[in-house]
């Protein structure tokens, strides 16, 4: 074992395997006095993350849960590493290149990793390194065996586009054609892949997504997705304690999921802001009850306009093909998750919040899906 080796070793029987704030320092005050131990120390961090990729964890996971648990030094600290051992690993598809493209970039500002401050850089290293071992094994997610085509990119593009205008817009009747005008082509790529993927000689197999769901009221969002998810032939999971649910289902779907979730979430929170305002400004100060029930009352409604949507725009003869697809779904996710629980909204006890929460789920752009077929 060389020197350099022979440091990190001693720093991670001081750091990692003991919980003490004593161990931690002293596993720090090592490598701090060892500059030579640095690029060991990188390395052994990139094995951690080959090991979290093999329980099944992804990149967009590890800054999800680095950033909820640490703080952002530490997430910038993540992203480097995974950019590092990226180069060493095996290609992995499109969603895994994406969750690459949108890791976050150091602060420019910062040119010596360490800050100046050895003790405090290794420090972080060390409290990341714990984090990284003690991560449990998660369901794996295989990506689709068919990647994306040029027009189904382009198609893609457009409906990114058009969401973020209606987002964006401070015009109702604008926001409402350019959501209906979303709806539309997500119906036509959904429907189009479906067909596709039936008549080929070997279909595909539903995949799977983490879709990160983030405190606070974070059940209320989970239940937003679960209704999503639904709508468009998709199984949505939440797991609770890391901050995410699994949604399953064909990879069209997929992508329509995230879209409308994260459309559906951004109006939801411009109108929870609009109707907060109002409250104040009747002299309303119960801010955290409101928000928890605005929320519940935009996810129940919501719910069900898309359930009732979904229910009322496909054709006879596409019974078939859905059919066989949701057999797959339930299936895969029932293989993924064999012991699941239900769980129910919490926290709901402010009337006015639920009142406004429920009108601004009948006022979101949501239009049902043109007839499939």
């Amino acid at each position: 074992m060389t020197s350099e080796a022979s440091t990190v070793e001693r720093a991670f029987r001081g750091a990692l395997y003991d919980d003490t704030d004593a161990g931690l320092d002293t596993g720090a005050s090592l490598l701090a006095a060892d500059p030579g131990a640095d690029a060991e120390l990188a390395r052994r961090g990139e094995e951690f993350l080959a090991a979290a990729w093999q329980r099944g964890w992804q990149p967009a996971d590890v800054v999800r849960l680095v950033r909820r648990e640490l703080d952002e030094r530490h997430v910038v600290l993540a992203a480097r590493l995974i950019r590092g051992q990226t180069g060493r690993d095996r290609p992995r598809g499109h969603r895994w290149a994406a969750q690459l493209d949108a890791l976050p970039a150091a602060p420019a500002r910062v040119t010596d990793p360490h800050g100046g401050d050895r003790f405090s850089h290794a420090t972080t290293v060390l409290e990341l390194y714990r984090l990284l071992l003690r991560l449990p094994a998660l369901e794996p997610l295989e990506e689709p065996r068919r990647e994306h085509g040029p027009s189904a990119s382009r198609m893609l593009t457009r409906i990114r586009a058009l969401l973020a205008k209606a987002e964006a817009t401070g015009y109702p009747e604008e926001a409402e054609a350019l959501s209906a005008k979303a709806q539309e082509l997500m119906a036509r790529y959904s429907v189009d892949e479906a067909l596709l993927a039936a008549g080929a000689p070997s279909p595909d197999a539903p995949g799977a997504c983490r879709i990160g769901v983030e405190a606070p009221y974070e059940q209320a969002k989970a239940v937003l997705l679960d209704a999503v998810a639904t709508a468009n032939h998709c199984r949505a999971v939440w797991n609770e304690p890391l901050g995410f649910s699994t949604v399953v289902g064909f990879e069209a779907d997929l992508e329509v999921v995230e879209l409308l979730h994260t459309s559906l979430l951004v109006q939801a929170t411009h109108a929870m802001t609009r109707a907060e305002a109002a409250q104040r400004a009747s002299g309303r100060r119960r801010t955290k009850t409101f928000r928890q029930s605005f929320l519940a009352a935009y996810a129940h409604r919501v719910g069900d306009r898309l359930t009732a949507a979904a229910e009322s725009q496909v054709t006879q003869d596409l019974l078939p093909v859905l059919a066989t697809r949701a057999i797959a779904v339930t299936d895969r996710t029932e293989r993924m998750f064999p012991q699941t629980t239900t769980s129910r909204l919490r926290g709901v006890s402010d009337a006015a919040g639920w009142t406004e929460g429920a009108r601004a789920a009948d006022e979101a752009q949501v239009r049902a899906r043109p007839r499939l077929g």
